[in-house]
């Protein structure tokens, strides 16, 4: 049954949100765009848990090269709705910790997740004592899509998670920290921008009608990161390992990806959501 527009606004969340909020654009507005984007990463974790599935069943099998092989294709579309994720810390932490997170580093009994596994696989180059560690991406990511189906999604989380994506680029990406021991960081950047563009297109009408300027400026400095990420994909649909990356071609994507990340976090207060 098709619901009202009243309770469109209460599913999702917007009425709970100050009248004085919506200045700039009026709730009902927003009921697509946010209805439109859990729908997107919906789709985004059903692809990450069909991939998680082979990409495990290659660790407990022993079968090392499918799993460096599939490591990085399974990963990117976590990081592509990385903002909703990120709602829920401790399956977060358990998916997605990096061993900077872990005062005894590799050794330490709660890093488990991708980056753990990414340690064995590309660091010691074995598959050795990982069956736990695989069971358990599984469940989390599982576990993962369950409580996503249940949120309820803040509109102002939806729209600042733009930004978030880019300054995690920023942050963690260029630096080529992030995936260390498997050099697969292009993958993790083409999510985080697919991800960030995802949120603008369909926010894009309301955008627009609030500053036209400002979405040109977007949009010009999306297809420069792009243009640059395309020198370095391969046929089969992949990416180089992040060291074929040119020093120069590091610091072009410094420049339109700090400012995506500076101009995208204007957009809550473009939309009237801060």
């Amino acid at each position: 049954m098709k619901k009202s527009p009243l309770a469109l606004l209460l599913t999702l969340g917007l009425l709970n949100t100050p009248f004085s909020a919506f200045a700039a654009t009026a709730p009902l507005d927003l009921v697509g765009p946010v209805s439109d984007y859990k729908i997107y990463v919906t789709e985004q974790l059903d692809e990450l848990a069909s991939h998680t599935q082979p990409f495990t069943d290659a660790v407990k099998k022993g079968d090392l090269a499918t799993a460096q092989r599939l490591y990085a294709p399974t990963r990117v579309y976590y990081e592509s709705i990385e903002p909703i994720a990120e709602l829920f810390s401790d399956l977060d932490a358990s998916i997605d910790s990096r061993v900077d997170d872990h005062e005894k580093g590799v050794d330490a009994s709660d890093f488990t997740g991708f980056h753990r596994l990414e340690y064995s696989l590309f660091s010691e180059k074995s598959t050795q004592g990982l069956g736990d560690l695989a069971d358990g991406l599984n469940k989390d990511v599982k576990d993962l899509q369950t409580r996503v189906a249940g949120l309820t999604f803040p509109p102002e989380k939806v729209v600042g998670g733009a930004a978030a994506l880019l300054e995690e680029v920023a942050a963690t990406k260029i630096s080529g920290e992030e995936d260390r021991y498997s050099h697969t960081d292009l993958y993790d950047f083409q999510g985080n921008v697919d991800g960030a563009k995802k949120i603008v297109d369909l926010f894009r009408p309301q955008i627009q009608k609030q500053d036209a300027a400002f979405i040109a400026k977007v949009d010009k400095n999306f297809a420069t990161v792009d243009k640059i990420l395309a020198k370095y994909k391969t046929k089969d649909g992949g990416f180089e390992t992040y060291d074929k990356v040119k020093e120069s071609d590091r610091k072009a994507l410094v420049g339109p990806v700090n400012t995506l990340a500076e101009d995208l976090s204007t957009l809550r207060g473009k939309l009237g959501l801060n």
